[in-house]
């Protein structure tokens, strides 16, 4: 019977040291582990790949989802959705069935039709962008979706909420004329690297990934595609490295890799010429010359899966989000019994501003109730004993267990909102 054995090898103690720590924070770090500690998520063997997703879990992907809505109204694009089901044919035409058939779920009706639910959401974009007469001048027109879809991957790739067979995907569409590629291009790259500023994500790499050997279309329009890319990335100022081969079956792209707090890379977002799909399904504009044109679609992903970008944010920041994205701004607690209505009318009076604030009047120690909360990684713990009450304040206390002193309610209130507006670069802490 053999045993496989791997093993790494450093040139310097210093490099070993290093590589060791960032496996044992890697652990401590691990999203399933932190998902169970907080209550936020499961994965279960009857449904194997796909998220149970718990309260407090299913506010921050809201959350995640109300923030990029904003961002993608702001930019102008109009939110749409498409059918989760769709027949064979149109899998087909768009060439996903020969290049992809391997990895899509399908059912069979009682009528012998064939549908498959979606792996992607861009053929029924492009249904969307065919009904009715687009003209040159309703170009540019990006229509975003947050789309579950489904892939099958094999039981052995699976990783918690990092690789699943049915996600979630910020997925944008954007149907252009072909000299429009650049202006778009860069504007959606500064879309995405603003993004992910706002989330802690200051370090991230470009690769660009040209045509791969399983794809649909002809070499001259691939040649066409990744020429234009790679005029709007030097339009852009975007520093790029090549991955080649590594491009979608339709479009050459470019991968926007995060490195997080330990040093892992994590790709994530893309961005993708595609000259085949349009084409292939029959999508086209009326030119300046009353000509049917063929757009150009720009695919275009920020999280891309937002479960995956959910179990990055968690271990990126070991479970300590920012409070802006945190399922609970604050407890408020209180020493005895003699505070539980001070604390009730406080905890009340913060929910009705819009703060995310429970209360805790448990008969328990506070010490043990601010240790309990800490490991919950609850952004601010709220104390009230009879001195608080009696000026009508809170000793505030931040997570990493600084004391930020007494305030009143409402001064809490206004320095909590401001640092949720901010996103977090400016923090009670501060």
């Amino acid at each position: 019977m053999l045993q496989r054995i791997y093993g790494t090898a450093w040139p310097t103690q210093q490099q070993l040291d290093a590589y060791l720590h960032r496996l044992e924070e890697a652990e401590k770090r691990d999203h399933r582990r932190i998902g169970r500690e907080l209550d936020l998520f499961h994965m279960q063997d009857e449904a194997p790949g796909a998220v149970f997703w718990h309260p407090k879990g299913w506010r921050i992907f809201q959350q995640l989802i109300s923030y990029m809505r904003v961002k993608q109204e702001a930019a102008g694009f109009q939110e749409v959705n498409g059918p989760e089901l769709m027949d064979r044919s149109l899998w087909v035409a768009s060439g996903h069935w020969e290049q992809f058939g391997e990895n899509m779920y399908t059912t069979q009706t009682p009528d012998e039709r064939v549908y498959a639910i979606k792996p992607m959401n861009c053929p029924g974009h492009v249904q969307i962008f065919k009904q009715g007469i687009r003209s040159y001048r309703d170009l540019p027109i990006r229509f975003a979706e947050f789309g579950k879809v489904h892939r099958y991957e094999p039981s052995g790739a699976l990783h918690g909420l990092m690789r699943v067979r049915a996600f979630t995907q910020d997925d944008a569409h954007i149907f252009i004329a072909p000299e429009q590629i650049t202006a778009e291009s860069v504007l959606s790259t500064q879309l995405i690297l603003s993004i992910y500023r706002d989330f802690g994500f200051d370090d991230v790499v470009i690769k660009f990934s040209d045509r791969p050997a399983k794809r649909v279309g002809e070499d001259a329009i691939w040649d066409q595609a990744e020429s234009a890319l790679k005029q709007a990335a030097e339009a852009a100022g975007i520093q790029y490295t090549l991955n080649p081969g590594e491009g979608a079956f339709y479009g050459p792209k470019l991968e926007f890799v995060l490195r997080d707090a330990i040093g892992r890379d994590w790709q994530c977002g893309t961005l993708q010429v595609d000259l085949n799909m349009p084409r292939r399904l029959g999508a086209h504009y009326i030119d300046e010359h009353s000509q049917k044109q063929i757009p150009v679609m720009l695919h275009r992903a920020i999280f891309g899966s937002l479960e995956r970008f959910f179990g990055i944010l968690l271990e990126h920041h070991a479970g300590r989000l920012p409070a802006w994205l945190s399922p609970v701004h604050a407890v408020a607690m209180s020493i005895t019994d003699r505070q539980h209505e001070y604390v009730r009318n406080v905890a009340d009076l913060l929910k009705k501003q819009g703060l995310l604030v429970d209360c805790d009047l448990r008969n328990e120690k506070v010490g043990f109730k601010i240790r309990e909360h800490t490991l919950q990684r609850v952004p601010y713990l709220l104390v009230a004993g009879d001195k608080e009450v009696a000026a009508n304040l809170l000793s505030v206390r931040s997570r990493s267990g600084k004391d930020l002193g007494t305030m009143s309610p409402q001064t809490f209130s206004e320095r909590l909102r401001q640092e949720l507006e901010s996103r977090g670069r400016h923090t009670l802490e501060d």
